[in-house]
């Protein structure tokens, strides 16, 4: 319940912020758009907000709030703006996702770039695969299988900042894990992503009550 309502106070600020200001534009080295477009855009992102405010009460998967920002980035018309807005609502989207802990990469670039060109980059990454600074491993508790964690990017000060409760991929045990201080960017090996447990929420040991209450309630 408390990872919940963090969440929810992160979007009801999310939605209580003038997303589309002078100062906003301005940050971005932008002179802003029209007042109706920004209006619109403003009202827009705020039903969006209160969607996912409603889903996270709800204790939606990770798969439920996916397709919800997929459905609702959808309901934009790429064509009806111009690159810089373009961007702009991608940023705004990836924040959305990040707070409710969604990896939408995938479909904001093919929204960004149109699905050709973002097939051909995902072609490219196969192509030249990014490089692995350092792999994690843990094995599972059920079937000892090594769970890696792949890390791409490293950079000093960042805090380790989150519990992860993953699934094994090959016996659907969830397991608690750590990635350790100075992680930027990560991809997961062979485990898919449950809950993030933001530790300045959760000590050690309310993490593993969470993942316990979590093994009970969704199986």
């Amino acid at each position: 319940m408390q990872n919940i309502q963090g969440k929810i106070d992160k979007l009801i600020e999310f939605k209580q912020r003038d997303k589309f200001s002078v100062q906003a534009w301005n940050e971005r080295g932008l002179n802003p758009s029209g007042d109706e477009l920004c209006q619109y855009l403003t009202a827009f992102f705020n039903v969006c907000t209160d969607k996912l405010v409603n889903a996270v009460n709800s204790e939606e998967s990770t798969k439920a709030l996916t397709t919800l920002l997929d459905s609702e980035l959808n309901r934009l018309k790429r064509s009806d703006f111009d690159t810089e807005e373009r961007e702009f609502i991608c940023d705004l989207f990836h924040e959305l996702a990040s707070i409710v802990h969604v990896d939408l990469i995938e479909q904001l670039t093919k929204w960004l770039y149109g699905s050709v060109l973002a097939t051909l980059m995902k072609i490219q990454r196969t192509l030249r695969p990014e490089k692995i600074v350092e792999t994690l491993r843990k094995p599972c508790t059920k079937c000892g299988t090594d769970l890696e964690t792949l890390i791409l990017r490293k950079e000093a000060g960042i805090p380790d900042y989150s519990w992860d409760v993953v699934r094994c991929n090959n016996c659907a045990e969830l397991n608690l894990l750590s990635h350790g201080p100075d992680v930027k960017e990560v991809r997961f090996g062979n485990y898919q992503m449950v809950e993030h447990l933001p530790k300045d929420e959760y000590t050690y040991e309310q993490a593993l009550t969470r993942l316990e209450q979590i093994k009970i309630y969704r199986k």
